[in-house]
């Protein structure tokens, strides 16, 4: 507690006032933490002081709070990338990064549960800095980083406003922000040094290493490539849910069986099962039999659905997949908001998802050096090949709704 109070000493946090009689003090409290690292081993206890922001009223404690994350796609682009160029990803953790952002409105809180001013314990603080909770914090820390970046010589990605660039005559240096996580690599180490040096002029910076563990992901740096994997988040929602000791099997279902609705089954916990089915989608972030490892890097994607497969609703399913080399970069499996007519259709539909990730991983790759017009993408149905290239709207297409077609002016534009 005491380190918390003298970073906000440090970075004039805040001012000691009177309430304004027409201004209301937004509360504060201790928030008690083990942070862990990738083995589960405590490292470390934080106590952190955050603002209630749960009472902020909209227009009166803030304007916008709305805060630039990257995709999880786009930290497995920049894995792969390194793999392919061989060099180490490193990450950095700013102390306390929230409060370097600076707020523009006028926020009062309360003074912290045991920490009062014993000469004044009837005044507030004025916030100058993003006090940790409120909801403009993030987007306040976003636009502090971003612009000191930007004023020391990094251009920002033109689709992924979290990747900064830096190049210097030919070698390039590749910033990632999760807005206070931060990765960092180049093929020239002398620039992530000065990088570094660069960072600690304007921030505390508290840790410094190798990209170990990242957003819930283990990334394991080997010579042969990198390799990722959530075996503690696994851990994590075991224990959460109380399956960590429930015994394992090697088919937990019949792969092949229908799914039906159960009419006489009690009713679940509906809070309960969306948070097994969040963690669950979120696992799906890596996949343990996947190395990055080094060969070609060359952009090639798979499409595939089935037909009426859903029993309930008689939708199709779309699979999908994109790899940059024998990198494996996105991946779906999403049931179609259509009911589709036919296989072609179901596969039509398929295809131009597909052809969406195709085109967000064409665009984000300029930003990197990356031009990879007319990229395959390898369907197994000739008669939505054929439709893709033939520009004629006939009969038997008339029925597939018109935002499905965008991928015909891709093929004609040579993308893909």
């Amino acid at each position: 507690m005491q380190d918390e109070r003298l970073q906000f000493k440090l970075q004039k946090v805040w001012t000691l006032v009177y309430l304004p009689y027409y201004k209301r003090a937004i509360g504060t409290k201790w928030v008690y933490k083990n942070k862990k690292d990738e083995r589960g081993i405590v490292i470390k206890n934080k106590a952190r002081l955050v603002a209630q922001g749960y009472t902020q009223e909209e227009g009166i404690h803030y304007d916008e709070f709305f805060a630039l994350v990257s995709r999880i796609e786009a930290i497995r682009l920049f894995l792969a990338y390194a793999s392919f160029k061989d060099f180490v990803v490193y990450q950095m953790d700013v102390k306390s990064a929230f409060l370097y952002g600076n707020i523009e409105e006028e926020v009062y809180v309360c003074q912290p549960l045991g920490f009062k001013d014993p000469e004044f314990p009837d005044r507030v603080y004025k916030v100058e800095k993003a006090l940790y909770g409120l909801h403009q914090a993030s987007r306040a820390w976003y636009e502090t980083l971003s612009t000191y970046l930007l004023d020391n010589g990094f251009q920002r990605g033109q689709i992924d406003k979290t990747l900064f660039i830096k190049r210097v005559k030919g070698d390039i240096l590749l910033v990632q922000v999760y807005v206070d996580d931060i990765i960092f690599g180049s093929i020239r180490n002398e620039m992530c040094t000065e990088f570094e040096k660069m960072m600690h002029k304007k921030f505390q910076i508290s840790s410094i290493g190798e990209l170990t563990f990242f957003l819930g992901l283990q990334v394991t740096q080997k010579d042969n490539g990198i390799f990722i994997s959530q075996d503690k988040y696994v851990d994590e929602i075991l224990k959460k849910f109380g399956f960590s000791t429930v015994k394992t099997t090697s088919t937990p279902m019949e792969t092949s069986k229908p799914l039906l609705k159960d009419a006489e089954a009690e009713d679940v916990d509906v809070h309960l099962y969306r948070s097994m089915i969040g963690s669950l989608m979120y696992l799906i972030a890596s996949r343990p039999d996947i190395m990055f490892a080094d060969s070609p890097f060359d952009l090639e994607a798979y499409t595939d659905s089935d037909y009426a497969g859903a029993s309930l609703d008689r939708k199709s399913t779309t699979g999908g997949c994109q790899f940059l080399g024998s990198r494996l970069i996105l991946w779906q499996c999403k049931k179609q908001t259509i009911v589709a007519n036919s296989t072609t259709e179901a596969e039509y539909v398929a295809a131009v998802s597909c052809c969406g990730q195709v085109l967000w991983i064409q665009n984000q790759m300029l930003d990197y050096g990356y031009n990879f017009m007319n990229t395959k993408i390898f369907i197994d149905n000739e008669s939505t090949i054929c439709i893709v290239k033939n520009l004629v709207f006939h009969s038997k297409t008339k029925h597939i709704e018109i935002r499905h077609h965008f991928i015909r002016d891709s093929n004609e534009k040579k993308l893909i």
